[in-house]
């Protein structure tokens, strides 16, 4: 007696289908799952058959072999417990094969019958090649985001059989149109209502925290509109108290929602690291992501022994990744970010298997001038020049080179903290910010700051004054090849945030002031 049940098991953060086949012969009592399956896979067995038991479901006295195919991929999770039951039920004549033969079954099962959330629920939904996708009813949102009406849920195994022999209903059905987004793939965000998982206000993001809150520090907030319109990677160096870490923390709320597919992709990633996922089922606002200085390079760039997750950086997937005290990052850690700031992907390898996941985040990265933070003229440090060398020597010159804002910040004035609150808003900046967005979309990029090299030609050309003055930078050792480019970038940028068709010699000069924290890093 054999039976075929269709899943899927999660790689990175794509799914692969498997067909569980499941064969009950004579023999003694045994169950024994092959085709490459890890620990939680091979340990179904114990929750599959208290399941069963707690259901009122009977457990074969047979020999069980369970095969999941391709045995070439390895199967890791609890979700394929789900299937495995269902296989059994088939084989031993409780459920009809016709019942199942169009459907596909994930999901984790608890002792006592219960079905659980599995990680990755949106990527193995889009991995099944099924009419009908059964989940866990907490799961359906999620899974509904890619297979929108042909996805429903249990919320128990007892429940999921029921609703197979057409005796119930399906616990929860997936809607014909996913969350908040309509036909034009637009989100349509209602009153800043919090449904991110973030903690996110009418302003944005992190609780509702809004621009106005930084005071006395004008070319932060000046760098950090720009970084927002135009992609532009951003370090901010300055001593402690000086605003980087609430300049960096209000940037996530100057971007623009998430289209469809970006929440799409967003969402994938974070339901494939065991992140919470929304109820609408898709994550709607950027990320922001700010790891601790003591991640190790497996956490930053992802990996691990067989699961191959995602790491930070593809998890600030089309929003931020917030370094703060960046120098104190190992410096292998940080050259890791090199390629993927580059590329905007990661190739993961691995002896046992490879997967290549998205990195299109905007960097801001935080860090104090020297050691004891405060930098500044001589006799306010109390630094040896040999270890502020090798302070800011942990970021290196590649790495470097790859910001194109380097700013620096000092402590505001007292004067300018006491003041009422009467900067821009938030809500003020988002709306320039959205414009040059628009801007750039209109060229066929997301932001200026992925424009290529021939495209850049056509649509930033350089005034006579601002091209001498990149000129005598290039030539001076100033500003590399790359570095040039990136200059070109950040001047499109504050000429779409002002309004101006063409660039300007003025222009060019601020784009060149923001990189001036690059010769302060570089001094030491």
């Amino acid at each position: 007696m054999t039976a075929v049940v269709h899943s899927a098991t999660l790689l990175g953060a794509t799914g692969c289908a498997v067909r569980v086949e499941v064969h009950l012969s004579t023999g003694l009592p045994a169950f024994t799952v092959v085709g490459l399956p890890d620990a939680a896979v091979r340990e179904s067995r114990d929750r599959v058959r208290a399941a069963l038991l707690s259901s009122g479901l009977p457990w074969p006295g047979q020999r069980v072999t369970v095969n999941l195919a391709p045995s070439s991929v390895r199967k890791c999770g609890s979700g394929l417990d789900l299937p495995i039951a269902v296989g059994l039920l088939v084989a031993l004549g409780v459920l009809p094969e016709a019942t199942v033969r169009t459907s596909a079954f994930v999901g984790e099962l608890g002792l006592d019958g219960t079905l659980r959330h599995v990680p990755g629920a949106i990527a193995l939904a889009d991995a099944v090649p099924a009419d009908r996708l059964v989940v866990a009813a907490e799961d359906v949102g999620e899974a509904g985001a890619v297979r929108a009406g042909s996805t429903v849920g249990a919320s128990s195994l007892r429940g999921a059989v029921a609703a197979l022999r057409g005796e119930a209903g399906w616990a929860a059905t997936g809607r014909a149109a996913s969350g908040a987004y309509g036909a034009g793939g637009e989100a349509a965000l209602e009153g800043g209502e919090d449904d991110d998982g973030e903690g996110a206000g009418a302003d944005g993001p992190l609780g509702g925290r809004d621009l106005a809150d930084v005071r006395g520090q004008p070319v932060g907030r000046r760098a950090v509109e720009v970084a927002a319109a135009g992609g532009h990677h951003l370090l901010m160096v300055g001593p402690p108290g000086s605003g980087k870490t609430m300049l960096a923390e209000r940037l996530p709320g100057l971007l623009p929602p998430l289209d469809r597919q970006q929440a799409i992709e967003v969402t994938r990633l974070h339901s494939a690291a065991g992140l919470s996922i929304p109820g609408g089922g898709l994550v709607r606002r950027p990320p922001f992501r700010a790891p601790h200085h003591g991640a190790s390079a497996v956490a930053l760039v992802g990996g691990g022994t067989w699961q191959l997750r995602p790491g930070e950086i593809s998890l600030a997937t089309h929003g931020v990744l917030f370094l703060d005290e960046m120098a104190e990052f190992p410096a292998a850690v940080l050259d890791a970010l090199r390629q993927p700031l580059e590329e905007g992907i990661v190739r993961i390898s691995r002896a046992r298997g490879s997967v290549t996941l998205p990195a299109r985040f905007l960097l801001v990265g935080a860090m104090n001038p020297c050691p004891c933070g405060e930098g500044g003229p001589p006799g306010a440090c109390r630094c040896l020049p040999s270890a502020r060398a090798r302070y800011t020597r942990r970021l290196s010159g590649p790495l470097l080179d790859r910001f194109d804002l380097v700013v620096p910040l000092r402590r505001p004035d007292a004067g300018a903290l006491l003041e009422p609150r009467g900067d821009e808003r938030t809500s003020i900046v988002a709306a320039r910010v959205a414009a040059a967005r628009r801007l750039a979309a209109a060229r066929g990029v997301a932001a200026n700051g992925a424009l290529p090299g021939p495209l850049l030609d056509a649509v930033a050309p350089l005034p006579v004054e601002g091209r001498t003055v990149l000129e005598a930078h290039v030539r001076s050792g100033r500003l590399s090849a790359r570095g040039l480019q990136r200059v070109r970038r950040v001047a499109r940028t504050l000429a779409d945030l002002t309004g101006a068709r063409d660039i300007r010699a003025s222009h060019v000069a601020e784009a060149l002031a923001l990189r001036a924290g690059r010769e302060i890093v570089d001094a030491g």
